[in-house]
């Protein structure tokens, strides 16, 4: 079913281009986010709600990625930048959670894209900060954007504002309504369960992957 609502968006989420795919296909609904260099304050904050998700080149490494995924990146040197960009899905942040505790982070690893080595390190990066964990509901565009390098998209930074409104009409999900639902609701009820209750949750996950 096509989106409707809303017509254009400027903002936009930066993140692995490769996490971006995971996205659009449909592969996972989360990112772990702790904010990059250039965060307001050095102190991640989601300022929006609807996002174009922008995807990034120079920071990917396969060895923080699960194997399915690992084989789709070609490091680039630093700085490096394609000359276009090409938009192909926007989300809307459905929930937002904190981790401050390793036994949730493992209950996450079946849905996200990572080692589990990259997302502990995430976790320990800025201790006195939580990770946060935002789930998307996430739909593709009905073409993919070609839109220039600026810039202003540069450096270790989480949100943009794109010099071009991209729109989003007719926009497709990448999940439908009651598949997303459906992983919402686990995911929800992982957050929030105690730690023995989400290290069963775990293992049953892992025995069903």
């Amino acid at each position: 079913m096509q989106f409707s609502g809303m017509t254009a968006l400027k903002s936009a989420l930066k993140e692995w281009s490769v996490a971006v795919e995971a996205l659009a296909a449909g592969d996972t609904l989360l990112l772990l986010r702790k904010g990059g260099i250039r965060e307001a304050a050095g102190q991640f904050t989601v300022p929006y709600s609807r996002v174009i998700l922008y995807p990034t080149y120079e920071h990917q490494q396969p060895d923080w990625l699960k194997p399915k995924y690992a084989q789709t990146v070609k490091p680039v040197a630093s700085g490096w930048h394609p000359e276009t960009i090409s938009l192909r899905a926007w989300a809307e942040i459905a929930d937002i959670f904190q981790v401050s505790e390793p036994s949730s982070l493992d209950a996450l690893q079946p849905f996200h894209i990572w080692q589990e080595a990259f997302a502990t390190e995430r976790f320990k990066w800025k201790p006195q900060q939580p990770l946060y964990v935002l789930l998307l509901r996430v739909y593709r565009l009905a073409n993919a954007v070609e839109i220039p390098y600026h810039s202003s998209y540069s450096g270790c930074r989480s949100w943009l504002e794109l010099q071009t409104a991209i729109a989003v009409d007719h926009s497709y999900p990448a999940l439908s309504e009651s598949d997303f639902n459906q992983q919402r609701h686990r995911l929800q009820a992982l957050m929030t369960n105690s730690d023995d209750e989400t290290q069963s949750a775990v293992e049953t996950l892992k025995q069903s992957a």
